[in-house]
């Protein structure tokens, strides 16, 4: 089970940081992710890192802005925003990967899903 936290309201150019823990163990083959839906609009990959080895993957998007990191010993995978825009608000969600898909950015891979939490951003 993943429970996503941290959204709020904030302003242009402002930061949050969004937390995901998990209840079960993360296995090192897993990806940890963050996708984000907009209103009206397709839930869209943000950024994951690899369990095992922590390479990360960010969209482009959100590239120099947004940092995910993970606390292993919590068991928490956590994203940092900064700068944040207009267009970066949606609901976030966290996203485990539990077995090993060849591409951490894509949606249909992921087992287990958080609930979401909003973030929005105002200008």
């Amino acid at each position: 089970q993943l429970q996503a936290s941290g959204g709020g309201l904030v302003q242009a150019g402002g930061s949050l940081r969004l937390s995901c823990a998990a209840s079960g163990t993360i296995y090192s083959n897993y990806y940890m992710g963050w996708f984000r839906q907009a209103p009206g609009k397709e839930r869209d990959f943000v950024a994951a890192l690899t369990w095992r080895n922590y390479k990360r993957y960010y969209a482009d998007t959100v590239k120099g802005r947004f940092t995910i990191s993970r606390d292993a010993a919590k068991n928490t995978v956590y994203l940092q925003m900064n700068s944040l825009k207009p267009e970066d608000t949606a609901v976030y969600f966290c996203a485990a990967d539990a077995h090993a898909s060849t591409s951490p950015t894509i949606t249909e891979e992921y087992d287990y899903w958080g609930q979401g939490t909003l973030v929005t951003v105002s200008s």
